[in-house]
C-alpha cells in the first residue's frame, strides 16, 4: 500500500490516534471486506471529541446524557473520516478492530476477522460531505492496492435489523467499486 508501513498496517499520510480496542486477526486471515459505518457523538452532532474519546475509552459519561448509556462500551474502527475529509487511523489494518459486532457476510460470521471498518462522521438524517466521499474513495483505492478486497458494504448489510448505518443519506453511487 502506497504511503503505509505495510508490515504494521498503518497509513503514513493520516493522523494516528491508537485505540486499545483491537486484537490479533485469526492466523492467515486476509482483509477481504470493507464495512462502512456512520457515527456522531453526541447523536446528530458533529465536530466534537466524542468519537475519538469513545474509540480510546476516554468518553466522560458526565459530558452528555447519551454517554451514560454507552458507558463502558469498547469499540473501535480502523479509520474515521471527519466531515472535513480528515482521515484518522485508530487501528492498524493488520489487527482486528471491534466495529462490526454480531455480523455475517455471504454466510460467513464474525466480519471483524476479515474486514476493515471505516467510520464516517455522520448520521441517518444529514447528508455526508463531498470531502468525505473524496477521502473515502482515496482510502478505498489505497486499501485495494494492498488487500484482496471483494466488497464494500454498509454496516446495515452485515448486521440487518440491528444496524442502519451508514444510513439513508449515504450516497452509494459516489463510492467507487461499491457494487450497488
Amino acid at each position: 500500500m502506497q504511503g503505509t508501513d505495510r508490515d504494521e498496517g498503518w497509513l503514513s499520510a493520516v493522523r494516528r490516534v491508537p485505540s486499545p480496542n483491537c486484537d490479533e486477526r485469526p492466523a492467515a486471515e486476509a482483509v477481504r471486506l470493507v464495512v462502512i459505518h456512520a457515527i456522531s457523538l453526541p447523536p446528530d452532532e458533529f465536530g466534537g471529541p466524542g468519537i475519538i474519546e469513545l474509540f480510546t475509552n476516554r468518553l466522560d459519561p458526565r459530558a452528555h446524557p447519551y454517554y451514560r448509556e454507552i458507558q463502558g462500551l469498547q469499540v473501535s474502527a480502523h479509520f474515521l473520516i471527519r466531515r472535513d475529509g480528515e482521515v484518522i487511523q485508530l487501528v492498524p489494518c493488520s489487527r482486528r478492530a471491534w466495529h462490526a459486532g454480531v455480523s455475517s457476510w455471504r454466510g460467513r460470521e464474525r466480519c471483524n476477522d476479515f474486514s476493515v471498518g471505516i467510520e464516517l462522521e455522520g448520521c441517518d438524517r444529514v447528508a455526508f460531505e463531498d470531502a468525505q466521499y473524496l477521502a473515502l474513495n482515496r482510502l478505498l483505492a489505497e486499501l485495494r492496492q494492498c488487500y484482496p478486497i471483494e466488497a464494500v458494504v454498509g454496516h446495515d448489510e452485515i448486521a440487518p435489523g440491528r444496524k442502519t448505518d451508514p444510513g439513508p443519506c449515504f450516497d452509494w453511487h459516489r463510492v467507487h467499486g461499491a457494487g450497488r
